[in-house]
């Protein structure tokens, strides 16, 4: 067994992640995405405030990886870093490669025998962030908001991915009232291709959000955010919730016109969310999809079989690491994303575009490695215990 000594905890023996086996095509019953983070070139000039330099090629491979275990993927979001040192120039690269990339995915699979005869037909679905972040004007005015959304919405829907309206510091920062929310979102939802994602991202995730839907009391927010989905039932095919507060999650989900998803953000409360009870349930757009998705996909195929305490068996041991690797400042949680991406060796370095490596403590990283373990998540004991000597000794540690 793999063994090394962790700084606070002591001799950390390493256990051996179980082996699971997924069927050929993706879960059934619920809609999930994960979102996904970016790989920074690691000679790239990087620095808080540059411009993004993408290591595209590996980046690209983890959406490969995350598409053939059947989950969809939610790009060009917060966990890729929009905001946090992703700009537009490259969020626009990368919204365009992966389309490209999703494209190809889907035909290899429509040519791959599984037992059904067809392969992963499902597979493949890519759904991407539209926002204002190319927007530099601070005195930026609601035209100017909308034009900014239009001209994203534009990239989005010519890669051919489904467009997710993400909330706009830019809006909340203008916006008077519900009205004005009412009134953008409205232009943009008729203007849209396909049925669109809405996007609510609390202000634990975001701090220029607070006050979004032009109220701070979530309450009122949610009224004015079920209005716009009545009013253009047609052209929303659901949305994303990141508050963080699973019963006014529950609350939302249950207020929905019929056929409208919730999809829960929730990376608190997940298993229980996407379990549902008798009155429905909530689908999944989650950035801790990111480092369990293999795990999270089982679970899902439990859920599909009606096994379920298999599928709590599958998520319970997430729990602990999610609640950890999103504990305030909740924004920093792309760090332990990439850090884990690294451990598990889907990336050969732990840099991030604009130096987010740095957005969490060594003693934070520790515990996220032991609750990862713990998890079943570091599908190579060995490497990880090697990478997380190297890191520990940069922190001057010996591990």
């Amino acid at each position: 067994m793999t063994e090394l000594n962790l700084p606070g905890l002591g001799r950390h023996r390493l256990s051996t992640p179980e082996p699971l086996d997924l069927p050929a095509h993706p879960p059934r019953n619920r809609t999930a995405f994960a979102a996904a983070h970016v790989v920074a070139d690691p000679l790239g000039g990087n620095a808080p405030g540059a411009p993004a330099a993408v290591d595209w090629d590996a980046t690209l491979a983890f959406r490969h990886h995350l598409w053939s275990l059947g989950l969809g993927i939610a790009d060009a979001m917060d966990t890729a870093q929009r905001g946090m040192g992703l700009d537009w120039a490259a969020t626009r690269e990368l919204i365009v490669r992966s389309g490209a990339e999703a494209r190809a995915f889907r035909e290899s699979a429509r040519s791959a025998p599984d037992e059904g005869g067809g392969g992963r037909r499902e597979g493949g679905r890519l759904a991407c962030g539209v926002g204002t972040d190319q927007l530099t004007d601070p005195a930026a005015g609601l035209a100017d908001i909308t034009a900014a959304y239009e001209e994203q919405l534009a990239v989005v829907e010519e890669a051919g991915a489904q467009p997710v309206l993400m909330a706009s510091r830019a809006l909340a920062a203008r916006a008077r009232g519900p009205e004005d929310y009412l009134r953008v979102y409205g232009r943009l939802i008729a203007q849209a291709g396909r049925p669109v994602i809405l996007h609510w991202l609390g202000e634990m995730f975001d701090p220029a959000l607070a006050g979004y839907w032009g109220s701070a009391d979530p309450d009122t927010a949610a009224e004015t955010v079920l209005a716009l989905i009545r009013e253009h039932r047609a052209g929303i095919d659901g949305i994303k919730v990141s508050l963080l507060d699973a019963e006014r999650e529950i609350a939302l989900r249950r207020a929905l016109p019929e056929g409208v998803r919730l999809y829960t953000g929730d990376d608190f409360d997940y298993p229980r969310l996407i379990r549902g009870d008798e009155l429905g349930h909530s689908h999944a757009l989650l950035g801790v999809f990111d480092p369990i998705a293999t795990r999270a996909t089982a679970a899902l195929h439990a859920l599909d079989a009606g096994d379920l305490d298999r599928y709590d068996a599958l998520l319970a041991p997430t729990l602990p690491l999610a609640r950890h690797l999103f504990a305030a400042p909740t924004y920093h949680y792309k760090t332990g994303i990439v850090f884990l991406a690294w451990l598990a060796g889907h990336q050969s370095h732990f840099t991030m575009v604009g130096g987010a490596q740095s957005g969490r403590s060594v003693v934070h990283l520790v515990e996220l490695f032991r609750l990862a373990d713990a998890a079943g998540v570091l599908p190579d004991p060995d490497l990880a215990a090697h990478r997380m000597r190297r890191f520990l000794a940069v922190a001057g540690v010996e591990a």
